[in-house]
Order: C-alpha cells, then structure tokens, then sequence
C-alpha cells in the first residue's frame, strides 16, 4: 500500500546573489510576485495539492520566513481595529495550522542534495514532495497535484518536466523517457547538463519532485559531485537502480524567479491576471512601450 505525500520540502538556505543588492539583508524567496513573495506562492501550490506539513530547510538572515508564516498579532490586531476585515481575513488564510511548519538549518552551502539531507529527520520514512522555491509552476490545476495524482495511480518516485529546445537541453538537468509524449511516463535516464547533442530528450527537471525516503540514505554518504557539492541528481540516479522513477509533464507556464527576466516576466503574467489589476497594468504597460517606440528626439 502507498503511503500517502503529507510532507513537503522547500529548500530556503540559498544566498541570491543574482538579486544583489535587493537580497543583502532580505531573503530572495522573499521577493514579491505582486503582492505575494514567491515562497508564499509555491506554499499556496503545496496547499492546494493536499499537503498537510511543510518543511523549511533554511540557512543565516532567514528568520523572516519563519516569521512570515507564523501569526503577527501587533499587525492582526490594528487591521481589526482598523476594520480592514478583509485584509485580515486573507492574511489569516494564508496561514498554515499549528504545527505544520518546521524549520531546520543548512549550516553551509553544500548543494540542493545537501538541504533535502537536512529534513531527513523531520520528514522520517514517508515518501515526501520537494519544491524549489524558485520555480513557479502556473497552470489552472497545479503542478503538484498533477504529480500526486501520478504517485497514487504509480508509485515510486516522481519528477515534473516540461520541454525546451534542443539547443538549450545543457543548461538543464535532462531526462529521457520512454514516450516523451506521455503526460506520465517512466523514467529511462537522467543527466545533469548534458554536452551540446547528447541529450537523451528536450525533457528538462523543473523543480518539482516526489521522492522516497530511500534518497536519504544515498544522501548521508556525503558525496560531492559538480560544483564540489552534494548533487540530489546524483543520488536520485542511483536510487533509479532499485526504484522506478516517473516523469510527469507540466503544461503551463514556468517562471524561474531565480533570474533577473523570470522574475519580471512571473510580476507581469501574474499581474495580468488579477481582476483588480489588469486592466489598469496592461494600459500602463501599453504606453512605456509606446514611449519607449518614440525616438527621444522626438519626444522633447
């Protein structure tokens, strides 16, 4: 009988340095998409998935997520003073019950194999769902509630794909399949950055998984791969030897908000969505860009 995916995941040790100066003193996975930090957007994923506890691995200067999910009474209790009851009631939603948050460290940055190492103990022998916080998956049904619903229909363990084009499959972790059309398929081989022409699909790893407890006791022998750190691919490719591995494809739109564009581009596609916003977003975005078509000379 499968155990069922209650825990998750999510990685919140890394530096941002791709986001200096803005990331100095706050977290990257702090930054907003909106109005909503892009920590606070996978979470809402994970919710809507079913997951019933999350785990944070964290690092130094990254106490503020830990606040962020936890009750502010000072704050709760102005807005009700204030009759800004819808508000409140939005912030108190967000938040998750009592005792589904636990928080561990990553004293150092020992790679994304090393993070999920360190909720080994939280996470105990159940298979377990992993977000990278900096990938947003964004489709009407979300991308992790695709890849539990593959998990009870398969078992094993499960990784998100989606395609790119061949001449970007070695900047990404590729895997190859066996119907690279399938919205599920099983997993025939993994490589992390493939040389130019080598790669086995266009199917890259996007930052989604499901995973047996077994990668845990691959991950306590501490070896270090590319980078000189400890690599999760490694160890998910030796845990393939022994257990299937599936790969269920995503059909929306990703933003990788670890980069400069993916960020901008997540605010806008997200913007654009909201009722409250839209219409007033798209006309100001309209007209920088008409501004931006007007020679400077003629403008003046």
């Amino acid at each position: 009988m499968k155990k069922p995916i209650r825990k998750a995941v999510f990685p919140v040790a890394g530096l941002g340095t791709r986001f200096l100066p803005a990331t100095k003193a706050m977290p990257k996975e702090m930054l907003t998409v909106v109005d909503r930090p892009v920590i606070q957007h996978v979470v809402d994923e994970a919710r809507a998935a079913g997951i019933e506890h999350f785990v944070f691995v964290t690092g130094r200067n990254k106490g503020v997520i830990e606040d962020h999910f936890d009750n502010q009474f000072e704050l709760e209790r102005t807005l009700a003073e204030r009759g800004k009851t819808k508000v409140l009631e939005e912030l108190l939603r967000d938040l998750p019950g009592a005792g589904q948050t636990s928080f561990t460290r990553q004293q150092g940055p020992l790679g994304l194999g090393h993070a999920v190492w360190c909720a080994r103990e939280i996470v105990g022998e159940e298979p377990f769902a992993l977000l990278l916080p900096d990938m947003l998956h964004h489709a009407a049904k979300p991308c992790l509630a695709e890849m539990i619903e593959a998990y009870n229909e398969h078992g094993g363990n499960h990784i998100a794909v989606a395609p790119v084009p061949d001449d970007q499959t070695h900047q990404y972790g590729i895997v190859g399949v066996k119907d690279a059309t399938a919205k599920v398929s099983q997993i025939t081989t993994m490589v992390e950055k493939p040389p130019k022409g080598t790669a086995p699909s266009n199917l890259h790893i996007t930052g989604r998984y499901i995973l047996q407890p077994g990668i845990f006791d691959l991950l306590a022998r501490q070896e270090r791969g590319a980078g000189g750190e400890i690599q999760l691919t490694d160890a998910m490719i030796k845990l393939s030897q022994t257990e299937p591995f599936f790969a269920t494809r995503f059909d929306g739109d990703i933003y990788d908000c670890g980069s400069k564009i993916g960020f901008l581009s997540a605010n806008v596609a997200y913007a654009l969505e909201r009722p409250d916003l839209a219409a007033e977003f798209r006309r100001e975005i309209e007209a920088i860009l008409a501004r931006r078509r007007t020679p400077l000379s003629a403008a003046v």
